[in-house]
């Protein structure tokens, strides 16, 4: 559980440092108005983020989940790991409810989290703009959100999220099973480092689109009050009213974005937890396990 805990910190800081660039332009589209759009796609949200605030500004809210993913990750990969060693049976099914119950435990910290990034990540863009709402950083900005609205107010989206983590990392850890066992990732094996990378950056691809329409609605949800204005009322209206306005479109708001980041972020963590955990064994260790999928290997600890 130890190793599993330090494993998930490591891969946690690693992905957040690779992808939350691409987080921030995610968020700026999700919300951004559709009568007066301020960005064209990804890459002119890009450049228009680093030409008025500096390349610092793709980094704004990191604060929030680069505090959090230390037990997020810890939660993740450490339930995942017992779950599965619990189930005793190494199946494809128990693959996804290992990773569905790591999915669903994580959120009582995860959705503080991304409610303090969606809000610094918007902080003083277009319509979001106010002088009186101003955060100096993550752990300011959930205060002040606690003071005005209570512990409801610092959950706002918990639904949301637990409706999008829960089978999200369900086909996370079993995309990442199933590929390591089809590339045969063995610790003898030379290329294992580029086929652990292909096997993390895909699961995060196939995580994000098995639930990325409920991704938009959560962060709708999350900003919405920024401006000191609600739209919406709870989940099937936010998706009513969005829909009525925008069509079945805004659902995909910001998917290219998010599957740009998706690759390369949970390349990061999965190669960086799954090498982790293979160097941490003892040498013993290593010699009994000599082949077999790297994954089933690092979770056999």
């Amino acid at each position: 559980m130890a190793l599993d805990f330090l494993a998930g910190c490591a891969g946690g800081a690693a992905g957040v440092l690779v992808g939350h660039p691409f987080d921030t332009v995610k968020v700026r589209l999700q919300v951004q108005s559709v009568s007066n759009p301020k960005y064209r796609g990804t890459i002119h949200c890009f450049q228009s983020i680093i030409k008025q605030e500096s390349a610092l500004g793709l980094y704004k809210g990191i604060g929030s989940p680069m505090m959090g993913l230390t037990f997020i990750n810890a939660f993740v990969f450490g339930v995942q790991g017992n779950a599965l060693r619990y189930l005793d049976n190494d199946t494809p099914l128990n693959q996804f409810l290992a990773g569905a119950s790591a999915g669903a435990i994580q959120c009582v910290i995860c959705c503080p989290m991304e409610l303090a990034k969606t809000r610094m990540q918007l902080q003083g863009t277009g319509e979001y703009k106010s002088k009186s709402k101003t955060y100096k950083n993550s752990l300011d900005c959930l205060l002040k959100i606690h003071k005005k609205e209570g512990l409801r107010g610092i959950n706002r989206g918990m639904v949301s999220t637990l409706l999008r983590e829960t089978p999200s990392f369900g086909f996370y850890f079993l995309t990442y099973d199933y590929l390591t066992r089809y590339l045969s990732c063995e610790i003898s094996d030379s290329y294992i480092i580029p086929k652990l990378l292909f096997a993390g950056g895909m699961s995060g691809i196939v995580s994000w689109l098995s639930t990325y329409p409920i991704d938009v609605i959560k962060s709708r949800l999350q900003a919405d009050g920024v401006g000191g204005v609600n739209n919406y009322n709870g989940i099937i209206d936010c998706v009513q009213k969005s829909y009525q306005v925008e069509g079945w479109r805004v659902f995909t708001r910001g998917l290219t974005s998010t599957l740009l980041r998706a690759f390369p972020v949970n390349a990061a963590t999965f190669a960086t937890v799954t090498l982790f955990l293979m160097y941490m064994r003892s040498e013993n260790n290593i010699n009994e396990c000599e082949s077999g999928p790297a994954i089933q290997q690092a979770n056999s600890m």
